[in-house]
């Protein structure tokens, strides 16, 4: 067994501090996501391990597409989860994109497809189907690319949103990027189970997330498919539990009470099930109250929910000693969990707390290989009288 991670290239910008917006609100850092900076965040990933990183996509972010081919040059293992939304190209120009994507960066591609969560955002695409249209349209869109990934011949394909006639590739890609995907509501499980690699859950409890496997993994028993399963998490990882913690206690005390009433209800119009499920966790921001403790806010032994305060979609962070962080891992990959994506405030230092701290932890039970690590010095737990 190896567990495979992946960290986040924040191509919004990147901060100290819990950043606010995202799901289709604006969102920016004060630590601007240059190309050179998200070179070092590429870098520093390789370096500890990470099997790719995943971009977002929005009106709030940089392109996905054209931000990771231009950090094709500057790595040489790392892959590259790109964002894609579908409705926004046609699936012939998306599946022609992925082949060149593979055959130019040796087949370093993974698709992470995002319906859309936001009716508001789609609009300013030029997109003004509603949530269960979208999903529908979703299908369609990767059954047309699944068909041009094929390669055994012109596709004619005739939907209620995609119509393509005698379409074709020039290239396959070589291999065929692994699809990801994410979704809460009956028609995101559906397509999920017919179409995705890997099912793709932002972080909850263990009970909750073995019960979302259950849920996609009957879906695709149906259409005889089995799929991997992915956790998209944040992470506060020390030497000490104590550590770990205060850092979380600095992140909540930094946060504006108005800052975080604002994004609230903001998120609380949102039209996607895990952003309602993510807001539930914390009850829209009522267990916050100014100068209380960043445990008041953990749900789970370990998981913290302060994040989600101001950050729309993944709201949730693992908080505690390396050794806590790697118990809590090996929690949910008992349940079923292969895929696991993190991320960090900074991304740059977290991804080294990350990488130095828990993943040789991880080595030493198994749960990771040794020779996934990129080549370098080896490294050994921090050494630590700490929980």
């Amino acid at each position: 067994m190896s567990l495979r991670f992946h960290w986040f290239l924040p191509t919004y910008g990147d901060s100290r501090n819990l950043m606010a917006g995202g799901h289709g609100s604006s969102m920016s850092g004060d630590r601007p996501a240059t190309l050179k900076y998200l070179n070092q965040i590429g870098a520093a990933a390789e370096t500890n391990g990470f099997e790719a990183v995943l971009t977002p996509t929005g009106a709030w972010c940089e392109d996905a597409w054209l931000t990771t081919a231009m950090m094709i040059e500057t790595t040489e293992t790392l892959k590259f989860l790109v964002a894609l939304r579908p409705g926004l190209l046609s699936p012939t120009l998306a599946a022609q994109m992925a082949a060149t994507f593979q055959w130019q960066s040796g087949g370093r591609l993974l698709l992470n497809v995002v319906t859309g969560g936001e009716d508001h955002e789609q609009r300013t695409f030029g997109d003004f189907l509603d949530k269960n249209q979208r999903y529908a349209r979703c299908g369609e869109f990767l059954d047309v690319i699944r068909q041009l990934w094929s390669g055994t011949g012109p596709v004619n394909f005739s939907g209620d949103y995609v119509t393509v006639e005698n379409a074709v590739l020039q290239r396959i890609p070589d291999p065929i990027p692994p699809v990801f995907f994410g979704g809460s509501s009956p028609a995101a499980g559906t397509v999920a189970s017919r179409y995705a690699d890997t099912y793709l859950t932002w972080g909850e409890t263990t009970a909750a997330v073995a019960a979302k496997i259950t849920w996609i993994r009957d879906l695709a028993e149906v259409q005889d498919r089995r799929l991997d399963y992915g956790i998209r998490l944040h992470v506060i990882s020390r030497d000490t539990s104590e550590q770990a913690w205060a850092e979380a206690d600095r992140l909540l005390g930094a946060l504006d009470p108005a800052t975080v009433a604002a994004a609230q209800a903001s998120l609380a119009r949102s039209g996607s099930e895990g952003q309602r499920r993510m807001l539930d966790l914390h009850g829209g921001g009522s267990s916050y109250r100014e100068g209380a403790s960043a445990r008041s806010l953990e749900i789970a032994p370990n998981l913290w929910t302060g994040v989600g305060l101001v950050r729309g979609g993944a709201g949730t962070a693992l908080v505690g000693s390396h050794r806590e962080v790697a118990d809590r891992i090996a929690e949910y990959a008992a349940i079923g969990l292969d895929h696991f994506v993190l991320s960090g405030y900074p991304h740059l230092e977290e991804v080294y707390n990350f990488g130095e701290g828990v993943r040789p932890i991880l080595i030493e039970r198994g749960l990771v290989q040794a020779s996934s690590v990129s080549s370098g010095p080896v490294r050994t737990p921090f050494l630590s009288t700490g929980n």
